[in-house]
C-alpha cells in the first residue's frame, strides 16, 4: 500500500510541474533571467506549493503518526556544513545552466529533447558519485577536509 501512495504522490507532482511548465527548461531559465526576459509566473506556482506545504505540515504534525508509517522519518542533523553548501552551490548552478532541477527534468524525459538527456545521466553521475566518492581514492586539494 505504501508503495502505491507513493506512486500516486510523485503522480501528482509530477502532473504539477508539467501544468505549471517547470517542466519547461527555457520558462525556468527566463524566470532566472532577472535583468533580461523574465517570466514571473513560476514565483506563483513556488508560493502556491510554499502555502500548500505549509498547511500541510500544520496538519501533520497533528497527527501521532504518518497515515501510511509507524512514525514519523526525520532527519536527525541539523549542522550546516562545508557539503551541504557546496551541494546546494552546484544544485543551483547546475540549475541556472540546465534549466531543470531533477523533477521536472524526469517529467520532461519523455519529449527526448537532447538537454535532458544531457541533464538526466549527468545528473545521475552526480548522485553516485556524491554517494560513493568518499569510498573511491580521489585526489584531495592540500589542506582539504574530506
Amino acid at each position: 500500500m505504501r508503495i502505491a501512495f507513493g506512486f500516486l504522490a510523485g503522480l501528482v507532482f509530477g502532473l504539477g510541474l508539467v501544468i505549471s511548465g517547470m517542466s519547461d527548461p527555457a520558462k525556468v531559465l527566463n524566470f532566472l533571467d532577472i535583468a533580461g526576459t523574465w517570466d514571473p509566473s513560476l514565483a506563483f506556482v513556488m508560493g502556491g506549493a510554499t502555502v500548500t506545504a505549509f498547511l500541510g505540515y500544520r496538519l501533520v504534525w497533528r497527527r501521532p503518526a504518518p497515515a501510511i508509517d509507524a512514525r514519523f522519518d526525520l532527519p536527525t542533523n541539523r549542522r550546516i556544513d562545508g557539503r551541504l553548501v557546496g551541494g546546494a552551490a552546484l544544485f543551483g548552478i547546475g540549475w541556472g545552466i540546465g534549466g531543470f532541477c531533477p523533477g521536472p527534468a524526469w517529467t520532461a524525459l519523455p519529449l527526448f529533447a537532447p538537454g535532458t538527456l544531457v541533464f538526466l545521466p549527468a545528473m545521475l553521475a552526480g548522485l553516485w558519485l556524491g554517494a560513493h566518492g568518499r569510498s573511491l581514492s580521489l585526489p584531495t586539494l592540500k589542506g582539504s577536509v574530506r
